[in-house]
Order: structure tokens, then sequence, then C-alpha cells
């Protein structure tokens, strides 16, 4: 069924306009433009009025872990689900639903205990299973003993050896690449500022990542690790606690995408008396850096790209628009905020075909009563979810 939003207040993914219409019809956007110039194909589709309410493109999450439910025991649910690609599938399903639920329409997963996310995927593309789209990493990979291992990482050392294992998880069907260039919060034993991966390693990945044309997503939370990834010609850096100044007016000249997951520590911080102390102390920490990383970002002008870590301690999946008022609430415009979950998003993960509401770009849209650009929270209460023009989530009015 065709879907026309009639006189609707739009965010495109770059900018706003009012009083605009909006038809969606075969998956995806027909036309776009006044609403008192709308095309007689618009009579005869489903109206939705717009009065009051607002359009956007489907919310992108850059960062999340499907697998994983967000429990306190982050390495026990990793133990789980190795070697049981089946569970982790149904669990990738379920979680996936409450991204749609709340207006995200696309996720990158970047890393579980297999490539089963490679098949969730190809089973939703394929009409198969509901979910959002997936842009699937595989396994992540990381250093012998490096974080991530034992839960949703595979352990590799050396540049020709990182060749072959990108190279393996493009066999299995991955869209993405993920490098755990340092030490993280909740793996045991592994400062969270430590350096992995060399330059040699790095750049040995992103060469191979980069001839499949896979974008490459580097785990970097210390200084250092940023900046070699950085240097190497990584796409983004997530969490991206400690960049410096010089590193973000880098990061701004080569077009590095900074991919801040607020809610990744907040989500252990705000329930500490069930998470791990180990975790707790790394979380405190690395959170006093992030702020002032983020706020040097964002006066340097570098491209923020929206991401929460779903699936880690009590940062449940389907928190987009919560990460995006994160990021309002420490600094960034709420254009720009919205601009990181959509276009900025959508360029990052190299899905040319959304992120933004255009003609001929696919029917992922969401509709919101009132202006979250004014009032960033309603992003939380989507009233309708459109994915590739079919209701996805909420009902038509």
């Amino acid at each position: 069924m065709a879907t026309y939003f009639a006189g609707v207040h739009l965010f495109d993914g770059r900018t706003v306009r009012s009083r605009a219409g909006v038809l969606v019809a075969g998956g995806r956007i027909e036309w776009v433009g006044s609403h008192r110039r709308a095309p007689r194909a618009a009579r005869a589709a489903h109206e939705v009025e717009g009065s009051g309410r607002t359009l956007t493109p489907g919310l992108i999450d850059c960062h999340v872990h499907l697998c994983f439910d967000g429990i306190a025991d982050f390495q026990g649910e990793g133990r789980q689900v190795q070697g049981d690609d089946a569970l982790a599938a149904l669990k990738a399903l379920r979680n996936g639903r409450r991204h749609l639920e709340h207006g995200t329409t696309t996720v990158r997963d970047l890393g579980g205990p297999s490539a089963y996310a490679c098949s969730v995927a190809r089973a939703i593309d394929d009409g198969l299973a509901e979910g959002p789209s997936v842009v699937a990493a595989g396994r992540a990979l990381t250093i012998t003993g490096g974080h991530g291992h034992g839960a949703f990482a595979y352990e590799v050392d050396g540049p020709e050896h990182l060749r072959r294992a990108v190279r393996e998880q493009m066999r299995s069907g991955a869209r993405a690449i993920k490098l755990i260039a340092t030490g993280g919060v909740l793996t045991p034993g592994v400062s969270a500022d430590f350096t992995a991966f060399t330059v040699e390693e790095l750049e040995a990945a992103i060469d191979e990542a980069h001839k499949w044309n896979r974008g490459v997503a580097a785990h970097a939370i210390g200084a250092t690790g940023i900046e070699n990834a950085v240097r190497a010609g990584i796409d983004s850096i997530e969490h991206g606690s400690q960049i410096s100044v010089a590193v973000a007016r880098m990061m701004k000249e080569r077009g590095t995408f900074h991919v801040p997951t607020i809610s990744a520590l907040r989500g252990i911080l705000d329930n500490a008396d069930e998470v791990a102390d180990d975790a707790v102390q790394k979380a405190r920490q690395v959170l006093g850096w992030l702020r002032d990383s983020f706020r040097r970002g964002v006066r340097e002008g570098v491209r923020f790209a929206c991401g929460t870590d779903s699936g880690t301690p009590f940062n449940p999946h389907g928190s987009a628009p919560l990460e995006i008022e994160r990021m309002v609430d420490w600094g960034l415009t709420p254009l720009k905020a919205l601009q990181s979950a959509t276009s900025n998003a959508a360029e990052l993960l190299r899905v040319p075909e959304i992120g933004t509401v255009e003609e001929g770009k696919d029917g992922d849209v969401v509709l919101y009563e009132g202006e979250p650009l004014d009032e960033v929270s309603l992003l939380a209460t989507p009233l309708l979810v459109l994915k590739r023009g079919d209701v996805a989530a909420g009902r038509l009015p």
C-alpha cells in the first residue's frame, strides 16, 4: 500500500522543511516536495495527516551486539551463546524487534561469538524474518588475550594473519569489519587504554577491508590506539575516550567519524551495584575522559555517528533515541545529533539507499508527534515506523 504524508514537518536527514509531502510506494520514496504540489499518485495512497507531526528517515544505530541482552554479566552471556548460533540468532531477532519499535530501521552489529549475524542479516533481507536491516561485522578482531576474547572477538596477531582474518569475515558475509585497537571496560585484566594492534597490523586489516569496499570500525579508548587507528585509515572510532585536539583535527581532515557510545558507560555506572567492580571502576574513569573528548570533537568539527553499544550491561536494544538525547546534553546541536543517526550514519555504513528522505531511497521513515528537533525526548515515542514502505511498528493513523 502506498502511503502519503500530508503537510508534515520533515527532517530529511540533512535539513528541515515545513508543510512537506512525502509519498512512499513500492518500498521506496517515490516523491518529496511541497504538500501544495502533491502529485496525482498521492490521491490514491493512504493519507497520513502530518500537521503537528515530524517525519524523519529511519534511525541508524552504528554499534550494537544483537545476541547480547544487556544483562549484568556480559562475559557470562558471551559464554552462553558461544557455539550456539541458533540461540544467538533467536536473541538477535528479538532484540532487533526492539530497535524497530524505537524507530531504528538499520543497525550495525559489531561482533558476536561467531558470524551468525551475517546469516541473520541475510534472513531479514530475504524476507524470511522481520527486523531492522543489519550491517554485520561477523566477529570482531582482537590480539591474543585482548579485549573481547572469549565473548565476541576472534584472536589474531600479525599483519598477514589480520588480512586472512578479514577475508574470513568476508567469506562469512560480513559487510563491515571491527578491529579492537585498545583495551576495554568489560574484559577483566585488560586496562581500558591499553594499546593493542600495531600500526602495521591496523594498516594491513584496513587495507584489506577497503579492497572489499567494507568500512572498518576501531574499538579505541586510549590515546595511542586512537591515533594509530586514525593514521592507519580507519573509518570510525568507537568510544574514542582519549581523542586529543591534534587527533580530532586529523579526524576532521580525514573524515573519520566518532561513535561515542555514551549509553554503554551510563548503563554500567547507573547500575554499579550489579556490575563487576573492575568494570565499574574503569567505566567511571573512561566516562570522564569521554565527556572531554566528545566536547573537544564538537569544537573541532569532528563528524559524529550514533551508536549505542546496546547489549552491554543495562544498555537495552532500541536506545538510539536516548543516545541522541545524551549527545545533545553533552553539547551537540539537535540537528547534528539527528544527522548522526541518519545521513552521517548511512555514509559511515556505506548504505546510500537509506539515511535521507529523497526520491528513490528506501522507504524507511519514522513519524513522531510534535517536533523532536525542539524536544529531543520525543524520539523515544514514535507513532509509526515504516521499513521499505511496510509498517514495522506502530500503526497507520
